[in-house]
């Protein structure tokens, strides 16, 4: 299977988001790879909108079963949700699961004026009913494949396939 280019994904979100910014918008990117990926869409758009990212990974309904799948971080919101137009940012949207961990952490900081979402893969397979707003590219996967996105030492964002 080729993959796309996760660079070039990454620049088409940001021209599909520009259109939908407002004098509140906030882009906040889910850990690690979504908030790889809101770093590149954030230099996109010229650098100037507030910047946060969220470890959701206590927030997860499946937590207590599966534990952490990566060290967790801290979560970083340098800015008031109350009110904010959040464009949240993830790297593959796969069952929704943690897109529904990063919505409830988010309301733990105040209540949005609105959430959209945006991936760079949408890969199907969903167990949830969340769906992207803006999505870089589909890819049709077998449930034993996994997608994920890794960031180069030289910052650079490539995809990588893999057999579960």
């Amino acid at each position: 299977m080729q993959l796309p280019d996760a660079e070039q994904l990454a620049q088409q979100l940001a021209l599909a988001l520009k259109p939908r910014l407002r004098a509140n918008t906030v882009l906040v990117g889910i850990h690690s790879g979504g908030a790889w990926v809101a770093q590149k869409v954030h230099q996109h758009l010229g650098g100037t909108l507030p910047l946060g990212s969220l470890d959701s990974s206590f927030y997860r309904d499946d937590f207590s079963r599966i534990g952490l799948h990566a060290p967790a971080g801290p979560s970083h919101i340098p800015f008031e949700v109350e009110g904010a137009h959040i464009i949240l940012i993830d790297d593959v949207l796969y069952t929704g699961r943690t897109v529904r961990a990063a919505m409830n952490e988010l309301y733990d900081y105040g209540r949005p004026a609105a959430i959209e979402l945006a991936v760079l893969i949408d890969r199907g397979g969903r167990e949830l009913p969340i769906a992207a707003d803006v999505i870089g590219a589909r890819l049709e996967l077998a449930e034993h494949q996994n997608i994920q996105v890794t960031l180069t030492p030289d910052k650079q964002l490539t995809l990588n396939l893999h057999e579960r």
